[in-house]
C-alpha cells in the first residue's frame, strides 16, 4: 500500500512538473558582450526558436543563424537618436509583458500581431567599466542602458512566461537548463532568473545613483554589490559570514586554509595600518589592533623588532610587510605559529619553506585600493563616515613646552602616531627607535590605557627611558604626564584640546617633558 502511495506522489508531482515547464519559441538577444553567446545560439538553432536581435547583436547571430530577424521588422521603425532608442515599442514590450494566461492578453497580441517572447537575453551597457576609465561625462551618459534594463524588468515581472537573462553572468545556467530540459524552462527556472534580473537592475542603477551623487555631501546610501565570499562562520563559530568584494584585486591567496571573518578583519586594520609607513616595515596584528611594529633597513630586523614588542600576543596573529620576504626572514617567521603572512612578494625558496605549515594563510599583496568611506550597521540603520586618512608629520606638530623635542623624538613621534591612529581606543602607544615598544588598547580611561602600555613593556624587559608616547585623543588630566615621567618617558604626541591642557603642559615644564599638539584626534572604535 504504502509504495502505491509513494508512486501516486511520483507521479502527480512529476505531472505538475511538466505543467510548469514551458518550450521556448521566441527568444529576444540584446547584448553588449558576446563572449559566450555562440554557444547559447546554437542551442536555441537546435531547438528551433525564432531569435529577434537588435543592433550589433543581429550582426553577430547572423553569422550563426541566418534565420534570425531584426527588432526593427518587428515594430517597423529603424534605430533612432543615434541608437539611444532600438526596443522601446509596444510589440517588443508586449511581446515580453503579454500574459498567456489572460484571455484579453491574448486577444490584444492577436489583434496586433504581436509574437509572445518565452526568453530574453540582456547584457546591459558598461557603465561601471567606463566610469572606471574615463572622466568624459558624455562617454558615461551614452552608457546608460535605457531599453536594456526596461527589457530586464519586464521579462522579471512576467517570469510566469518569460525566461530573463540579465547579465553574461548568468550564460553557463542558461546553457545547461537549454541542454538539460531540451529547450524548456521550469516555473523555477524562471522565478530564479527574475530575481537575478532585479539585482542586476538594482545594481546598475545604484552605480549610475552614486556617480551622478558623488559630489553631493547629502547624498542618500546605495551600497550594492554582487560578488560574494561564503565563510567558514562569522566572528564565532555560532554566527554565519559572508564577505561582499572583490578580495581578489587585493591579494592573490598562495596556500592555507580558507580566510575567516577575523582574517579578514585584521587583514584590513593591518593593511591600512601598513599603507602609512614607506621604509621596510613589519606589522604583526591581534584582534585588529598592531602588537608589534618595526621600521628598519632589512626585512628580517624589522619583523624580529616587531616580534620583541610583544612576543606573546603575536602568537597566532597576522602578519603584514610592505616588502618582498626573503629567505632569512622567513625562517625566523616558520618559528612562530601565525594566522596570516601577506607581503607584496616572495623571494626564491622560501614559498616552500612557509607552505611546510599547511594551515597558514600566505597571501601575496597585489594593490592597495580602500573605500574612501567606511560603514557600520548602528541600531537599526547604518553609520557611514570620511575614511581617517589624515596623517600628521613633523611639519604638523605644535610644541607647546619649554623644550622642544629633538630630532630622535620627532621621528619617533610621527611613527607612534601613526600606530595610535590604527589602535582601538582609548589607545596609548609608547614607541623608541622606530619600534613599537608597548601599547595600551580599549581603555575605558587614558590613565588605565597608559597603565597596560607601561605593564606590558615592563613585563618584556624594555627600557622606557627616552622613549616618547603617542595619544589618540587629549589628556583630561594631567595624570598620564606624571605617570610617563616616573617611567622615562621624555616626550609627549597628543591632539591637545582639553579645558585642562595647560595643566598638562606645566607639568611637562616641571619635568622637563617636551610637548607637541597635532590638532587632529584619531578615535577609533
Amino acid at each position: 500500500m504504502f509504495a502505491l502511495l509513494f508512486l501516486l506522489f511520483l507521479h502527480i508531482e512529476f505531472i505538475l512538473n511538466l505543467n510548469t515547464l514551458k518550450k521556448v519559441k521566441t527568444a529576444l538577444i540584446s547584448v553588449f558582450y558576446k563572449t559566450g553567446m555562440d554557444e547559447i545560439v546554437a542551442l536555441l538553432q537546435q531547438n528551433g526558436v525564432q531569435i529577434y536581435a537588435t543592433g550589433g547583436t543581429f550582426d553577430f547571430v547572423k553569422q550563426l543563424d541566418p534565420t534570425v530577424k531584426t527588432i526593427e521588422s518587428l515594430t517597423g521603425y529603424p534605430s533612432i537618436l543615434g541608437g539611444r532608442v532600438k526596443t522601446l515599442h509596444p510589440k517588443v514590450f508586449g511581446g515580453i509583458l503579454g500574459r498567456t494566461q489572460l484571455a484579453s492578453d491574448q486577444k490584444e497580441m492577436t489583434q496586433y500581431e504581436i509574437p509572445a517572447f518565452d526568453l530574453v537575453i540582456v547584457d546591459l551597457y558598461p557603465f561601471e567599466e567606463t566610469v572606471a576609465s574615463t572622466n568624459d561625462e558624455a562617454q558615461i551618459i551614452e552608457k546608460i542602458d535605457i531599453g536594456g534594463i526596461s527589457l530586464i524588468r519586464a521579462g522579471a515581472k512576467n517570469y510566469n512566461d518569460v525566461l530573463i537573462v540579465p547579465s553574461r553572468e548568468y550564460y553557463a545556467e542558461l546553457k545547461r537548463i537549454l541542454e538539460n530540459q531540451h529547450g524548456e524552462t521550469s516555473l523555477d527556472d524562471r522565478r530564479r532568473f527574475a530575481g537575478y534580473a532585479f539585482a542586476v537592475s538594482s545594481h546598475y542603477d545604484g552605480a549610475i545613483y552614486n556617480w551622478f551623487s558623488k559630489d553631493d555631501t547629502n547624498r542618500l546610501m546605495r551600497i550594492s554589490e554582487n560578488t560574494y565570499t561564503g565563510l567558514r562562520y562569522g566572528e564565532n563559530p555560532h554566527q554565519k559570514g559572508v564577505f561582499y568584494g572583490h578580495l581578489e584585486e587585493l591579494f592573490e591567496k598562495l596556500h592555507g586554509k580558507e580566510l575567516s571573518y577575523n582574517n579578514l578583519l585584521d587583514l584590513d586594520a593591518g593593511l591600512n595600518l601598513i599603507h602609512e609607513f614607506d621604509e621596510p616595515t613589519f606589522a604583526i596584528l591581534k584582534h585588529n589592533n598592531p602588537c608589534g611594529l618595526a621600521c628598519r633597513p632589512t626585512v628580517k630586523q624589522a619583523y624580529l623588532d616587531a616580534l620583541a614588542g610583544d612576543p606573546v600576543s603575536a602568537y597566532g596573529g597576522v602578519l603584514v610587510c610592505n616588502r618582498p620576504i626573503d629567505l632569512d626572514t622567513a625562517e625566523e617567521i616558520n618559528k612562530l605559529f601565525v594566522e596570516v603572512l601577506v607581503a607584496p612578494g616572495y623571494e626564491p625558496g622560501v614559498l616552500d619553506l612557509l607552505f611546510s605549515k599547511k594551515n597558514r594563510v600566505i597571501l601575496k599583496l597585489n594593490d592597495q585600493k580602500f573605500n574612501k568611506q567606511t560603514v557600520k550597521t548602528a541600531l537599526n540603520g547604518f553609520l557611514v563616515q570620511d575614511r581617517d586618512l589624515h596623517v600628521e608629520n613633523a611639519g604638523d606638530f605644535n610644541t607647546i613646552t619649554q623644550k622642544a623635542p629633538t630630532q630622535q623624538e620627532i621621528d619617533d613621534m610621527v611613527f607612534a602616531n601613526k600606530i595610535v591612529k590604527h589602535s582601538r581606543s582609548n589607545a596609548i602607544v609608547l614607541a623608541k627607535g622606530g619600534q613599537l615598544v608597548a601599547s595600551g588598547i580599549g581603555q575605558t580611561s587614558r590613565i588605565d590605557a597608559l597603565k597596560q602600555a607601561i605593564e606590558k613593556a615592563h613585563s618584556f624587559g624594555c627600557d622606557l627611558q627616552g622613549a616618547i608616547l603617542a595619544s589618540d585623543a587629549f589628556f583630561p588630566f594631567k595624570d598620564c604626564v606624571e605617570l610617563a615621567h616616573k617611567d622615562g618617558i621624555t616626550a609627549i604626541v597628543q591632539p591637545g584640546g582639553s579645558v585642562r591642557d595647560q595643566e598638562s603642559i606645566d607639568c611637562c615644564n616641571e619635568n622637563g617633558i617636551s610637548m607637541v599638539f597635532t590638532g587632529f584626534r584619531h578615535f577609533r572604535h
